[in-house]
């Protein structure tokens, strides 16, 4: 269970390989995702489909439904509808502002809808919660660095993508974790990166890099509380002292 108190990751990322995606061209007119959605409903269309709705359109380069594809694949689902800054997602997407922009407005309507709905936000008290809510980086091609960022209450306040790793390795500062807590007035975080190699155990790197996160935190009155490695399948917190 956790605890709130009152007061350079390193990523190794493997290559991907790029598959064919069917564009809209070569779909039957009743598999298109706007007739679809016209003739069976929204709950009939996969999330790339729905995806491809809100775009409506590619680029020279790449069709909707391979941008789509992509995107969903590249990022995640719940990683993707937390977004709330189109600049920094054009750029780790690659994908034009205006789409990004497009993502973000519709992903804010969604969490409007549905917290007024639920009546409140999810709340993460232990790793096996936090694992629950990660569970979709295990699909993840690529080692993505997350945050969750939590109230007094443990409920969840904001949910950030805090790095997506490269071919390089990439080094992740204690600054790049604990601004998004700062701006949204969190007093806890919990992380997790993805470890597309399915062994969970932390390196050297990720043991050292939690350290420090946890003592910049303490200096900032902003716990880290827990740190965990998600593979297919399970997960593994990163073994530090979180209490200091």
């Amino acid at each position: 269970m956790y605890t709130l108190r009152d007061t350079d990751m390193l990523l190794d990322v493997p290559t991907e390989d790029k598959k064919y995606v069917l564009k809209i061209r070569d779909l039957p007119h009743e598999a298109k995702p706007r007739e679809k959605l016209l003739q069976t409903g929204p709950a009939s269309l996969s999330v790339v489909e729905l995806l491809a709705v809100i775009l409506n359109t590619g680029t020279i380069k790449e069709g909707v439904l391979e941008m789509s594809s992509r995107v969903v694949k590249k990022y995640g689902e719940r990683a993707l509808a937390s977004q709330k800054n189109p600049a920094q997602l054009a750029k780790e997407l690659s994908i034009p502002l205006g789409k990004a922009q497009q993502i973000v407005a519709c992903a804010e309507l969604g969490r409007r809808f549905f917290q007024k709905k639920a009546g409140g936000l999810p709340t993460i008290r232990t790793a096996k919660d936090a694992y629950a809510y990660f569970a979709e980086m295990q699909e993840l091609p690529k080692e993505h660095l997350r945050g969750i960022y939590l109230d007094t209450h443990y409920r969840i306040i904001h949910d950030e993508v805090i790095s997506i790793g490269t071919i390089n390795s990439n080094i992740i500062h204690p600054r790049e974790v604990f601004k998004p807590a700062i701006e949204y007035g969190a007093v806890a975080v919990v992380l997790a990166h993805n470890h597309p190699s399915g062994v969970a155990k932390a390196s050297i790197a990720d043991i050292e890099i939690t350290k420090q996160l946890v003592v910049a935190g303490k200096m900032l009155g902003i716990h880290l509380i827990d740190h965990i490695i998600i593979i297919k399948g399970g997960y593994q917190s990163v073994d530090v002292d979180y209490s200091i």
